[in-house]
């Protein structure tokens, strides 16, 4: 496989020689047209041409070299599945992209992008560091990538499903209403929203397109008069058209957006409901939030008319209502009470299957190693941890993969295990299962490190050091304002103090039945 995807390199340079004007360089994003941080199987471009398979990461194809851009949590996953025409680059170590493509690509060269892959923030600062050679962005009218994936993973219409208000605390009508408070305070007519949590949150839907995210591929363009909805319309049931319709909101074709952010811009678009064009107000603006949308959809805005600011769903989607917050306090007593019966399940099966001393029985080492032995795996023990999970109220799955980890794989950081090739459970080593689900009342992500024989001398300090920082964390008085940023070296104070560190976000928001990573500014929390 390794080297099939190789020869791919070749190829897709063929086809960058071939564009008009010619590519000294292709960029491949790890996001989707929403800039998702989980994308869908059949938007893993960068994982299908590099072989990484991190959730984030950038590859960089020129003539002569192929590199890839990935953050400290997946340093060691990188080194691990890149081939060797492959150069990892560890952001904060080197230089960021758009340095090396300024620093070692030729005066004039042009560098193809997928304009719906890649956020307006992310174009301007790339085009802001060709500008001192004249290097260019060049955005192309198809993925090149995706002319050579010849089993790309076809698009299943996953049906939209209605979030019911009991769960979600607040209804589509009470949103859109405060969102147009927002617009006229900033003297917009109009937002465009791409975020797909951001549109599930707001019209108080979900989905299934994207794995453990319960999420819809979709977009949202709100007016101070209208509301649309672009969404595969195989994905609609009679129940969705209904609730739309009594909410005023147009279901359009997933690929009118552009078309209609056009007509947009013009002051032409036409609602089917209200049956009149928001009228354009002179000086009026267009909001976006350039975190999230894409180059393909902002260039079909004049600069003057975009109100470039962080979305106004983004706050009160993180900040969750009351209704929300009792969700997430009782799916995560269910969650707790999952992972204890795991907990006390995996320490019996130690015992019996590997002669561990057991922290559960009363009778310590009475089971000897061999006798009657289940292999346990750390695959076989993660699918019995989501069997626990699923008798749980308002199981919908899980909110990632689960990261079940045995000995130095406990170390990276999104390990992934695989049936094929995990390790063993051993008594002896370390075991580490970062994991989470989904209920229809909260999304959870839980953290637990455990030893079943005698740990070493590092990793007992290396775990006491761990629970030093939760605590210094938890115990920690701090003035209104201060931001997690300033907190995190509470956490990290003890760590220090032994020589360590770890290459990852102390903690992150969750969403309420939405995406497990949920933040204002950081979108590279890690588990």
């Amino acid at each position: 496989m390794a080297a099939a995807r190789d020869q791919l390199l070749d190829v897709i340079r063929g086809l960058m020689a071939g564009q008009s004007p010619p590519l000294h360089a292709l960029v491949v994003p790890s996001e989707d047209a929403h800039q998702s941080e989980y994308v869908s199987e059949q938007d893993k471009r960068r994982e299908f041409i590099s072989g990484f398979t991190g959730s984030a990461g950038l590859a960089l194809i020129t003539m002569n070299e192929a590199l890839l851009w990935t953050d400290g949590r997946y340093f060691l996953q990188a080194t691990q599945q890149l081939s060797n025409r492959w150069k990892l680059m560890r952001m904060g170590e080197d230089p960021p992209v758009e340095a090396w493509i300024a620093d070692n690509l030729a005066d004039g060269a042009a560098i193809g992008i997928n304009p719906w892959c890649i956020s307006v923030d992310s174009a301007q600062r790339y085009e802001h560091a060709f500008s001192k050679k004249h290097q260019t962005l060049f955005q192309l009218s198809i993925d090149l990538v995706d002319e050579v994936w010849m089993d790309r993973p076809p698009v299943e219409p996953r049906p939209v499903i209605v979030h019911p208000v009991e769960f979600a605390g607040r209804s589509v009508s009470e949103k859109i209403k405060e969102l147009r408070e927002k617009l006229l305070h900033e003297k917009a007519t109009a937002i465009i929203i791409t975020a797909l949590d951001e549109v599930a949150w707001l019209y108080n839907i979900r989905g299934s397109d994207v794995d453990y995210s319960p999420v819809v591929h979709s977009y949202a363009i709100v007016t101070l008069h209208s509301a649309f909805f672009y969404v595969d319309k195989r994905k609609v049931t009679a129940e969705v058209q209904k609730y739309m319709v009594e909410n005023g909101i147009d279901i359009r074709d997933y690929e009118m957006v552009q078309s209609d952010v056009s007509l947009l811009a013009s002051g032409n678009l036409k609602s089917f409901v209200h049956g009149e064009n928001d009228i354009n107000v002179e000086g009026s603006k267009i909001w976006i939030d350039s975190a999230s949308c894409c180059l393909a959809l902002y260039s079909k805005l004049s600069p003057h008319q975009v109100l470039a600011l962080q979305s106004p769903v983004a706050l009160p989607k993180a900040v969750k209502n009351a209704t929300e917050l009792d969700g997430l306090r009782k799916a995560h007593i269910r969650d707790g009470a999952a992972v204890v019966q795991y907990l006390s399940w995996l320490d019996n099966q130690m015992q019996e299957n590997y002669g561990a001393s057991g922290y559960f029985s009363e009778i310590k080492g009475s089971h000897k190693k061999g006798i009657s032995a289940t292999k346990l795996t750390e695959v076989s023990v993660s699918d019995k941890l989501e069997g626990f999970r699923a008798t749980k109220e308002h199981f919908r799955g899980l909110s990632f993969p689960t990261i079940s980890s045995v000995g130095p794989n406990a170390a990276v950081i999104h390990y992934k295990p695989e049936a094929s090739t995990c390790s063993e459970m051993d008594a002896d080593k370390i075991y580490l299962c970062d994991s989470g689900a989904q209920y229809l009342d909260g999304t959870t992500d839980i953290t637990r490190t455990v030893h079943f024989g005698k740990p070493l001398e590092h990793e007992k300090s290396c775990y006491t050091a761990v629970l030093k920082g939760h605590i210094a964390l938890d115990i920690a008085v701090f003035p209104n304002g201060t931001t997690g940023h300033a907190l995190d070296i509470l956490s990290r104070a003890p760590l220090w103090r032994e020589g360590l560190d770890y290459r990852h976000g102390t903690g992150h928001g969750i969403g309420s039945y939405l995406n497990v990573h949920e933040g204002l500014t950081d979108r590279s929390s890690s588990n």
